[in-house]
């Protein structure tokens, strides 16, 4: 177990990097803006249950591989830029269907969590970031080096789940405004398709910028 002044440390320093934007706060706020309050945060359950999968793997060493291989890195990179395209173009694709109709139901709240997490868990720079982050705080004298990082892995996803689950109460309360509006609904889709297709873009081509360079 941790001590608490080391946890209490590594708290405060998980909070100000989870402040900083990327894929997943990006996807939170589409979601937020573009489909309100309710599924913004069914995203950001999504988010948090890919940790039960990224905690033990982390804790049993398989983290290890994403940081030691390029190949294995680059294949999970673009197996998450392509799956955030595919979810933007379906947006863009059905944005003229009514909400009752749009392809897949993606104002439910399983669709909206299924693809948080599948986009936290295709990301491989949140194992090699835990990675690089969570040992620093990690004391084998204090027992179990597998226990202390599942403590640390767990506190880490629980700072993600309350910082994007401020971001989407916010970026929501605007889309809940909006969708009063029925005829602004394909605006509202085509602004999160068209953000999650740039950002996987985005995360497609700097990552072959970062592999070449």
């Amino acid at each position: 177990m941790p001590e608490m002044p080391f946890l209490a440390t590594f708290v405060v320093a998980v909070l100000a990097m989870q402040t900083m934007p990327g894929p997943d706060m990006v996807m939170v706020i589409a979601r937020g803006v573009g489909q309100g309050r309710r599924i913004a945060l069914c995203c950001v359950g999504g988010f948090a249950a890919a940790g039960l999968i990224q905690v033990p793997a982390l804790a049993l060493g398989v983290a290890t591989l994403f940081q030691t291989s390029a190949l294995s890195y680059a294949a999970l990179q673009y197996a998450g830029a392509a799956y955030l395209i595919y979810v933007g173009v379906r947006f863009l694709l059905d944005s003229s269907k009514p909400p009752t109709t749009f392809g897949g139901d993606p104002r439910s709240g399983w669709s909206a969590f299924y693809q948080g997490f599948w986009n936290n868990l295709l990301n491989p720079k949140v194992l090699v970031f835990m990675l690089a982050l969570l040992p620093q705080f990690v004391d084998p004298g204090r027992g179990s080096v597998a226990v202390q990082l599942a403590i640390l892995g767990l506190t880490m996803k629980a700072c993600g789940f309350l910082v994007n689950g401020a971001v989407a109460m916010l970026s929501g309360a605007a889309g809940d405004r909006l969708s009063r509006y029925q005829h602004l609904f394909r605006w509202q889709q085509r602004l999160v398709g068209s953000v999650l297709v740039a950002l996987g873009l985005r995360l497609l081509f700097g990552e072959q910028q970062r592999v070449t360079m």
